[in-house]
């Protein structure tokens, strides 16, 4: 006797096929969040009329949006957080942030830009769900609209915002991407309540950050953070925050290199997140040496991309010149330095010309650095 189709899933079974599906498709994980996200609109809206928001002003124009998902994609009834780790395995971060002459860029800008591979992935899981659940509405994004992503990862059980204000995960740490799937299929939530805080009595993150933009745990001042400021801050970086960049021409992992919980983050694989042109490791004046064509074809497909090459060369001359004042760099480096300072002092942007003005000030009137010249 032919044995009988198995009947399909019960609702109730559907988060952890979702799951799967993702895992299938390259994600660390996928869970469905809970959309109540009041507490985190008020936080959203205190942060804003404090100003912390800097020079984005989109997040003000948007703030409505992102505590309800049905406004952003109408219909929207369930939302899929997905994680995707990128933790590279790259050249020794703490050993490169210690070299004065080295360029640090943050560890998710080494290889390809994740915006389009998460949405492709994502797409790919809402079409897996029209074929076993549905048909349905649907939208993917990945960093890419108004939404409280942290808060539905979060709600969706995948982590708990720490102290940085980025979500940490006990597998992973917080090296990971975040997308969202907004769909009109009622999905029951994977989670019954949020993750439970796990920083404890932990300030690693407050207490190692540079420019002190965690003001105090789950606060975070973009005005001085070194990622805002090496990358969508626009003008000039305010002088006294100069010094305390130090290497870090676009973005910082400060907090996140300090955080206890990211030793348990396994390197990730995928080959899209693989350092390219040996970025991992590059000297500041070779990079401060690349003209606008070599960044536009070095950097196609990046998140590098995103600063554009003025502001790419604004955060070299601080970097270089705080090179110039730290007494680990050798007098011949030095040298090199203020001659590539030079070469660059007529570029055609008023903001690059006085960021390369100051850095050439960094370097000590009589350089200590010198060989000694006395005889014995």
């Amino acid at each position: 006797m032919p044995t009988s189709p198995a009947p399909p899933p019960l609702p109730r079974d559907w988060p952890a096929l979702i799951r799967s599906w993702a895992q299938s498709l390259g994600f660390a994980d996928a869970a469905i969040a809970t959309l109540t996200l009041d507490e985190d609109s008020a936080h959203l809206q205190r942060w804003l009329a404090e100003g912390r928001h800097g020079g984005m002003a989109w997040m003000a124009e948007h703030a409505a949006l992102r505590a309800d998902p049905a406004r952003l994609q109408p219909g929207t009834v369930t939302v899929i957080s997905a994680r995707l780790d990128y933790r590279p395995s790259a050249a020794d971060a703490e050993a490169l942030l210690a070299d004065p002459e080295a360029a640090y860029i943050s560890r998710y800008a080494l290889g390809r830009d994740y915006h389009k591979l998460m949405r492709q992935r994502l797409k790919k899981l809402a079409e897996r769900l029209a074929e076993e659940i549905a048909p349905h509405g649907y939208r993917v994004f990945a960093d890419s609209a108004p939404l409280l992503e942290k808060a539905l990862a979060r709600n969706a059980g995948l982590g708990w915002i720490g102290k940085h204000t980025l979500v940490l995960n006990r597998e992973a740490g917080s090296w990971f991407f975040l997308g969202e799937i907004c769909t009109d299929l009622p999905i029951a939530a994977t989670a019954a309540e949020p993750v439970t805080s796990r920083c404890g009595s932990c300030t690693a993150c407050l207490d190692i950050c540079p420019t002190r933009a965690i003001t105090g745990p789950y606060q975070l001042d973009a005005r001085r953070c070194i990622s805002y400021l090496t990358i969508e801050h626009h003008g000039d970086i305010p002088e006294d925050l100069r010094p305390l960049i130090g290497n870090r021409i676009f973005g910082c992992d400060d907090c996140q290199l300090a955080c206890p919980w990211n030793r348990y983050a396994k390197l990730d694989a995928t080959p899209d997140f693989a350092p390219r042109h040996g970025l991992d490791s590059a000297r500041l004046i070779d990079l401060f040496a690349w003209t606008e064509a070599d960044y536009l074809q070095r950097t196609e497909g990046m998140a590098l991309r995103r600063a554009g090459y003025a502001r790419w060369l604004r955060n070299l001359a601080v970097a270089i010149g705080n090179a110039l004042a730290n007494p680990a760099t050798t007098a011949s480096a030095a040298t090199s330095l203020v001659a590539a300072l030079q070469a660059r002092a007529a570029f055609p942007d008023s903001t690059v010309q006085s960021h390369i003005r100051w850095a050439l000030t960094r370097r000590p009137a009589a350089d200590s650095r010198s060989p000694c010249r006395c005889s014995d």
